[in-house]
């Protein structure tokens, strides 16, 4: 019977962060399903061996890679999968990580439903994360015609007293820049909180002047905040289970290098012969980078806001988007509101450059895209649950407004999501 494969877990698990507990979580699941032998030890790259001839204590390691743990590892041949987005060795190892661009287009999409049309973002641009979530962003503000005014702040304001100054400088410095109502997307809770926090001071109110999205869901800031924050659930337990399956097939493929080098065994004219072409078959492809939706948003007080002025206008808003999934019409929207179908009509047209029937199928569109993208519900599924109804409805709609089939659709921003990419 062979050994149970020994992994390393380097997660940074002293931090308190439900990223990290919940990767190690998706790790653990699998490790147990394969019987592996796992071992937290949050200096796996000081415990492999600096060279060859004494004993590795790993088969693997999943870890926020460090380059310590990567020079190590690629000179003994230890499978590496990197979690950590923002790793200075990125590039060089295969690694598993949320999709932040898929992140930054949900952020937009959130504040445009609530009829916002002014942008801004706060990030710390030494994060790789917040810089492609803010890339995501700002290309989707800006193909919806709006711009985005954009600020930086350090990555961590709390390490000293000048440096929380500094932030809370820049933060009332951005501010004072802003135009409410504005949506504000901020790279993460805490910065979050310190926007929230000025803009009071300022004497803005959160959401109506400034509606704030932050961050990836750490409960502690989110729901201790007044008003609580909007976030995005990143689905780091699937982020930990699937590092954990790429680890698996990597120790596979170093298993099978190390059978073929024993049955091999050649003298130095066969590496004199060498087949070219086969040397060139050994050599590594370019590192795995697979990518993982997010779980959806958590709205909470701070975007709970419809950036118009006109009362029944936002009213009406409202209602849409707790009742888009049923059969209603522009008529069921007017009685909610207790205002004549044409002049609410004529409301929209005024304020949204749209009608009423135009905003709800907007609506249905937008969840139907989040949902062919994020879930594996039928097309059918989806299309009776955002409130279309028959399938060739939605397939309708899709053609007429993406240029794509319902199926096309979800093909292109799974393969987006999903698929192995080196981004």
């Amino acid at each position: 019977m062979s050994q149970p494969r020994r992994v390393a877990i380097m997660l940074d698990l002293e931090w308190p962060y439900k990223r990290h507990a919940e990767t190690y979580a998706g790790v653990q699941r699998y490790a147990q399903e394969h019987d592996w032998d796992s071992f937290i030890d949050e200096y796996a790259g000081d415990s492999l061996p600096a060279r060859r001839g004494r004993a590795v204590p790993y088969d693997g390691v999943i870890a926020r890679a460090n380059q310590k743990l990567a020079r190590r590892a690629k000179h003994l041949g230890v499978p590496v999968v990197n979690s950590w987005f923002s790793s200075p060795v990125w590039k060089s190892l295969p690694g598993v990580f949320p999709d932040y661009q898929a992140i930054g287009r949900m952020r937009a999409e959130h504040l445009l439903a609530r009829g916002f049309r002014r942008f801004a973002a706060v990030v710390a641009a030494e994060d790789r994360a917040q810089r492609t979530e803010l890339a995501a962003f700002c290309q989707l503000i800006a193909e919806t015609g709006y711009d985005c005014t954009t600020s930086e702040v350090p990555l961590d304001p709390n390490s000293s007293l000048t440096q929380w100054r500094e932030t809370q400088r820049a933060m009332s410095t951005c501010i004072k820049r802003w135009k409410p109502p504005i949506g504000v997307y901020v790279g993460s809770e805490s910065d979050g909180r310190m926007v929230a926090q000025v803009c009071r001071h300022e004497g803005w109110r959160v959401p109506e002047d400034v509606a704030i999205i932050a961050g990836w869901n750490e409960e502690t800031y989110c729901e201790h905040l007044s008003p609580t924050l909007t976030s995005v659930e990143i689905d780091c337990e699937r982020v930990g289970y699937e590092a954990a399956r790429l680890l698996d097939e990597l120790m596979d493929e170093a298993d099978a290098r190390q059978t073929r080098g024993k049955k091999a065994k050649p003298n130095k004219k066969d590496n004199d012969k060498q087949d070219p072409d086969a040397a060139k078959a050994d050599q590594p492809a370019e590192p795995r980078h697979i990518l993982m939706p997010p779980r959806g948003l958590v709205v909470r007080e701070s975007t709970d806001f419809f950036a118009v002025e006109n009362e029944v206008l936002r009213a009406a808003l409202e209602y849409i988007a707790a009742n888009c999934s049923e059969k209603i019409r522009p008529a069921d929207v007017a009685k909610a509101t207790s205002v004549e179908p044409r002049t609410l009509q004529r409301r929209f047209k005024k304020y949204l450059g749209r009608g009423i029937g135009t905003e709800i199928r907007r609506v249905r569109l937008e969840r139907a895209k989040r949902e062919l993208a994020q879930t594996d519900r039928t097309i059918a599924s989806i299309s009776h649950h955002v409130g279309f109804g028959p399938p060739m409805r939605m397939y309708e709609v899709f053609c007429r407004e993406l240029g794509v089939t319902p199926s096309e659709y979800r093909r292109q921003r799974q393969s987006e999501l999903g698929e192995t990419s080196s981004a």
